[in-house]
């Protein structure tokens, strides 16, 4: 009888070991740093998407905007961007189907303003 009740002991501590872990990797997943980019279109462009993307990599998300476009003169505010790193990359599309970026630190809110002078990629 001894033995069975030193293996359900056992047991018990390695099924309360595994539980903590995850509990642990829980807190840790949720705990990424966020920051807030606000998008103000100071050029003569719609801008119809918005996307994020690690630094060094092309790995977009969805269009951030849910359907809304930012309009000449107009601003969008992305809250709650998750950040894995120190810095996340912003892509703007406008109506020309032309691309904009900016890096972001993720260290404080941020503002990008995008004029007729940002530089754009229009695939040419």
């Amino acid at each position: 009888m001894r033995i069975s009740s030193i293996i359900g002991q056992r047991r018990f501590a390695i099924i309360g070991t595994v539980l903590s872990a995850v509990a642990l990797l829980t807190l840790v997943a949720q705990a990424r740093p966020t920051t807030s980019v606000s998008i103000v279109n100071n050029s003569s462009h719609a801008i119809r998407n918005v996307y994020l993307s690690h630094v060094d990599t092309d790995d977009w998300s969805n269009n951030q905007l849910g359907g809304a476009n930012i309009e000449p003169g107009q601003s969008f505010t992305l809250n709650s961007v998750a950040c894995d790193q120190q810095q996340v990359k912003v892509i703007a599309e406008d109506q020309d189907g032309c691309f904009s970026s900016t890096v972001i630190s993720c260290d404080s809110n941020a503002t990008w303003t995008i004029t007729n002078d940002t530089t754009r990629d229009c695939g040419n």
